[in-house]
């Protein structure tokens, strides 16, 4: 593939700019700078650098965010900064959308694509993706809560009692809960039925992919082969 064009599929612009950048000797591969935009590249396994900063070539970017509180999962946000905003030019420009979204006040894992059949498989209600919560509860989490979780809670305009996949106590004001579904503001409606609130809310894993524990608040990374292996086998 031409590199002007592998650059514009990666979002660095029109194929005229990409162009551009690479004429400028802003874009090197194998860390030597490439000055022809119509180089004939293998995509196997590439990674180009944009002005220092190296890419790997995705036909599909798929990325996972330690979301922090105060950002909507919105392109058109209307009182808090997107979390899109947290990720750099060229992955907005690919139109990565957030798979499922989260509260303004939740934290924690959000995947990121422009694979909509990836994001339609994850998000899906019917395909029963686990996700798993830590809440931070206003008053102490019991076994009686518990089990009225496990067991099913009846939520507002829901014909039918929602129950937990897995539910159990974190800690004295904490609890760890499992869903399968995707229903507006569920782990807090799914709490409060159960007699108690939800002060804070973390999620910890999507299907069998977990929140890496060196991911800072607000930073991404890329997802691996094998943590996209995960998440396809969980859908």
């Amino acid at each position: 593939m031409q590199l002007e064009r592998i650059l514009q599929l990666h979002g660095f612009g029109t194929r005229k700019g990409c162009r551009a950048l690479v004429r400028h000797g802003r874009v090197a591969v194998g860390g030597t700078v490439c000055a022809d935009p119509f180089a004939e590249l293998a995509t196997a396994g590439l990674v180009f650098a944009v002005d220092g900063v190296e890419w790997p070539f995705c036909e599909h970017a798929t990325v996972i965010l330690n979301k922090p509180a105060g950002y909507e999962c919105s392109r058109k946000p209307q009182h808090h900064p997107s979390v899109l905003e947290l990720l750099p030019a060229p992955l907005r420009e690919r139109d990565v959308q957030p798979i499922g979204r989260l509260d303004e006040d939740t934290t924690g894992l959000l995947l990121l694509t422009d694979d909509g059949q990836l994001n339609h498989r994850l998000s899906s209600g019917k395909r029963k993706v686990p996700k798993v919560y830590l809440a931070t509860t206003k008053h102490p989490v019991d076994a009686e809560q518990v089990d009225r979780l496990l067991a099913g809670v009846v939520l507002n305009d829901e014909p039918a009692p929602v129950a937990a996949a897995a539910a159990e106590v974190a800690g004295e004001r904490l609890l760890r809960l499992t869903v399968t579904e995707g229903k507006y503001h569920q782990v807090k409606r799914m709490v409060a039925a159960a007699g108690n609130r939800v002060e804070a809310l973390h999620r910890e894993a999507v299907g069998g992919f977990a929140l890496p524990a060196d991911l800072a608040p607000g930073a991404w990374r890329w997802l691996l082969a094998v943590d996209l292996e995960k998440l396809g086998n969980s859908a």
